[in-house]
This record gives C-alpha cells, sequence and structure tokens, in this order.
C-alpha cells in the first residue's frame, strides 16, 4: 500500500471509535436522527480513507503498470472500484 499508512489508520481507528459509540447510542436506545448523523459522519471517514487510498493506487500502482506497458489490468481494477462507489 502506497497511501500514508498514519494517516489511513488514524482515520479508520477515528472509525472504529464512533462504531463504538454508535452502538453504545444503539444499546441506550437513543433519539434516531441523533444516531443517523453519527452514521453519516462515519461513512464520511470511511470515504476519506479510501479515497486516500485510491490517490494513492493511481498514482502509483496504475501510474507504474501504465509507464510499463501493463496498464490494462490496473485500469480494469480502478473500474471495478468505481462500479462499486458509484452502486
Amino acid at each position: 500500500m502506497q497511501a500514508d499508512k498514519t494517516k489511513v489508520l488514524r482515520l479508520l481507528k477515528t472509525a472504529r471509535g464512533q462504531l463504538d459509540g454508535l452502538m453504545k447510542m444503539v444499546e441506550e436506545d437513543r433519539y434516531c436522527i441523533d444516531i443517523s448523523h453519527q452514521l453519516l459522519a462515519t461513512q464520511a471517514i470511511l470515504r476519506r480513507a479510501n479515497n486516500d487510498i485510491l490517490k494513492a493506487h493511481l498514482a502509483g500502482c496504475v501510474s507504474e503498470a501504465i509507464h510499463s506497458g501493463n496498464g490494462e489490468e490496473k485500469i480494469e481494477e480502478i473500474l471495478k472500484i468505481l462500479e462499486e462507489l458509484t452502486k
């Protein structure tokens, strides 16, 4: 992985902490809208982590593969991820 591991791990740990908080909110029967806001915040953090990883992949792995003439497979991988992101 070529992304900034420290940054990605920080984001993932933050998301994990938010998930723990969300479970507690559900257990405590907190207000639905408050839970939904926290879910959206957690999803945003996960999207940021994924974006960082994908940017690094494009700048590193995909770029290297294209320059060496073997980019078709990497481009296909990115297209499959884009499909998943747009579902």
